[in-house]
């Protein structure tokens, strides 16, 4: 109970903290500096719905491609009998083995994982966008992308700061397939054991191992996907896709795809080193897990379960989208209220 109240207390104090960091920036107008309380909630709540309803969706093509990236690792340390042969292939095994209810295994924590992670990217990406201050009209397209690709990388850096803990947990229950039983049992019960049994083998650097390779990957894939996407969004959806659902999402899919394939080989190597938590031989670094990778199982090994993060990335794109309508909905329904609010006046 104790505990439960200190991580709140700790996560607020943190959002609170990131609202409060504008104080120190003198000489800027504070009206195009300092991001509202208002509009952070907005954006924190918005991001948050709509990762929930696209990521559960989308739970069973997440399981698959953790199994199909891993399984490298997963064979090596004698936790799975044979390679997944692909995509078909992994769903049939996990269906048969496991049933249906399996491939939701692990969304527990993802949802407690993606909400805070897609709400405090979108927040941050307006904090750190408006610290930039950059406009298309006033500064020109090349420093207005830079600023877009700039505050996607630093709120996606800073998220991953926070919650990479999540995020292993995740790994861990979603690559704990039934082939992987230990004494006739999962090597997890759940979350709780994660961290449990993590924090007993390697403590408190077994949750964040991986975590300097991850913060590259991130920070390339958020300033791409961010970056690209407010970028093009002017320009695409404008006129007729105004405030198109179907565009917005192809749109979102479009980035999310690009920018996830670019990323992968950096989202290979986090995971592959999570999992080496709880055993003796691990890889030193993100270099030696590349080199050791690269040389058992050749380089295209970093890119096992692309086309399964390609279809994922449906989900981002829904994200996206679906922001932009909650978005849109929350702007017409504020401006109908302050109409309302002026003829009463």
């Amino acid at each position: 109970m104790q505990s439960e109240k200190h991580i709140s207390w700790c996560f607020w104090a943190t959002v609170h903290f990131c609202l409060h960091l504008s104080g120190g920036l003198g000489g800027r107008d504070e009206k195009m500096v300092r991001p509202t309380y208002e509009r952070f909630s907005k954006d924190f709540v918005m991001g948050g719905v709509a990762a929930i309803i696209s990521r559960s969706a989308a739970a069973p093509i997440e399981r698959v491609k953790l199994l199909l990236q891993n399984q490298g690792e997963m064979i090596k340390r004698g936790q799975l009998r044979k390679p997944y042969l692909g995509i078909s292939d992994a769903f049939k095994r996990v269906f048969m083995e496991e049933g249906l209810i399996a491939f939701w295994r692990g969304n527990q924590v993802n949802v407690i994982r993606y909400f805070p992670t897609q709400a405090f990217n979108f927040a941050f990406k307006g904090y750190f966008k408006s610290i930039f201050g950059y406009s298309k009209e006033r500064d020109g397209h090349i420093k207005w992308f830079a600023g877009n690709v700039a505050s996607g990388s630093a709120a996606g850096a800073t998220t991953t700061l926070l919650l990479y803990h999540l995020d292993y947990a995740r790994t861990r229950l979603g690559t704990d397939a039934i082939e992987c039983r230990v004494a006739g049992q999962r090597q997890f019960k759940g979350i709780i054991d994660v961290y449990r049994k993590t924090l007993s083998s390697d403590g408190i650097a077994g949750l964040y191992r991986g975590f300097g390779i991850s913060i590259w990957g991130i920070t390339m894939y958020r300033g791409m996907y961010f970056g690209i996407y407010d970028t093009m969004k002017p320009i695409v959806l404008v006129g007729p896709f105004e405030g198109n659902f179907l565009a917005s999402f192809l749109l979102g899919w479009s980035v999310t795809t690009f920018s996830g394939f670019c990323a992968y080989p950096f989202d290979t190597l986090r995971r592959r080193m999570m999992l080496t938590s709880g055993h003796p031989n691990k890889y030193s670094n993100a270099i030696h897990a590349f080199q050791e990778i690269v040389r058992q199982e050749g380089f295209l090994a970093l890119f096992r379960g692309v086309t399964a993060n390609m279809l994922l990335g449906m989900a981002g794109a829904g994200v996206l989208a679906g922001y932009d309508q909650l978005n849109r909905i929350s702007s017409r329904h504020s401006h109908h209220n302050e109409t309302n609010q002026r003829v009463l006046k």
